[in-house]
């Protein structure tokens, strides 16, 4: 019998080889890279129809190169309101205090830089200083050679900025639940980090929005205590402020709040118009008496109201007593008694 010479074949080189694997880490890859870029389409979409949802309701100013929107109410002496971080004309609107305060004044309220249907140009650092800057730039267009000005928040430093660095523009400030003098915030970090380069981006486009809206209800909770979100406050558009580019720009105020105080801790006595500081007793983000009540002692001629019972948003929870206050600071003693 002849042998067989005719080894078999290996089956088909193991049948390629077996079909070379797909490395894991590659896998892992591709599914991260899809799952970010349907992040970034999700929240586009969102922040498209946000804007669509809720177009520009005032008008526009080109201030610089940067494009400005306010909305402007009632007649008389000139009043100015600027809204704090994360925050827009409609939060203002909402309260009431627009109105409120139409009957008084000419009211102007301002979409500080990045917020509601304001630009934020990416090449500004957009300190207090900067943003007042461009107010003080814009309200000449307006025709206005003087105001009073009310800040909420971070918008209380940027009124502190623009009274500094021209304060014979200033008839008098309103500052409302401000944050005047550095402490440790541990919590600044976390929110200062949609800001950053590149990862910042990355974040702000993908999953800051996501986690926003799912905290929203947390955050409202802890805003407004002790109070409970007011109904009024319906009217603010949640979805414009979970927009990626007002995430970002909120991130960045929140990186920035703790270096502006330390810049501007030691001139709050180099304020010499009538200052009104007004903040809720039981603000659940800083302390007042650190706050409010150390900024009252550093301006001689200013005055302090503490409101009981309320938290941060006052604007929202006690508008009147805000209102009470813009009367003290505008009016004198004759519009200070009817307004007490």
């Amino acid at each position: 019998m002849t042998p067989n010479l005719v080894r078999p074949l290996r089956p088909a080189l193991t049948v390629q080889r077996r079909k070379a694997k797909v490395p894991s880490y590659a896998v892992a890859s591709a599914v991260a890279i899809g799952a970010v870029a349907a992040m970034a389409l999700v929240n586009r979409h969102f922040a498209k129809k946000a804007e669509r949802d809720n177009p520009a309701s005032g008008r526009f100013l080109d201030v610089g190169g940067v494009r400005l929107h306010y909305v402007e109410r009632g007649s008389g002496d000139p009043l100015v309101l600027l809204d704090g971080n994360g925050s827009m004309i409609e939060d203002f609107d909402s309260s009431g205090l627009i109105d409120l305060a139409a009957k008084h004044f000419r009211v102007v309220v301002f979409d500080r830089p990045g917020f509601g249907h304001s630009d934020r140009p990416r090449n500004v650092v957009w300190t207090p200083d900067a943003q007042a800057e461009v107010i003080k730039q814009a309200l000449p267009k307006l025709n206005l050679s003087s105001a009073t000005v009310l800040g909420h928040s971070w918008g209380a430093s940027v009124a502190v900025a623009l009274a500094l660095k021209y304060p014979d523009f200033i008839r008098g400030l309103v500052l409302a639940s401000g944050y005047y003098y550095p402490t440790a915030r541990p919590d600044v970090i976390a929110m200062g980090a949609p800001s950053l380069p590149v990862v910042g981006d990355l974040l702000s486009h993908t999953l800051s929005p996501l986690i926003s809206r799912a905290i929203w209800p947390l955050m409202m909770k802890k805003i407004f205590g002790p109070q409970s979100v007011p109904t009024k406050f319906e009217g603010f558009p949640k979805e414009m402020a979970l927009r990626p580019s007002q995430i970002r720009a909120s991130a960045a105020e929140s990186a920035l709040m703790i270096p502006d105080a330390f810049l501007f801790r030691n001139r709050y006595a180099d304020l010499k118009m009538p200052v009104v500081i007004i903040a809720g007793e039981q603000d659940r983000l800083i302390d007042i008496d650190t706050q409010s009540a150390r900024l009252h002692s550093e301006i001689p001629q200013s005055r302090l109201h503490r409101v009981a019972g309320n938290g941060r948003m006052i604007q929202q929870t006690a508008t009147d007593e805000v209102m009470s206050a813009i009367l003290k600071v505008a009016g004198g003693p004759s519009k200070l008694e009817a307004a007490e």
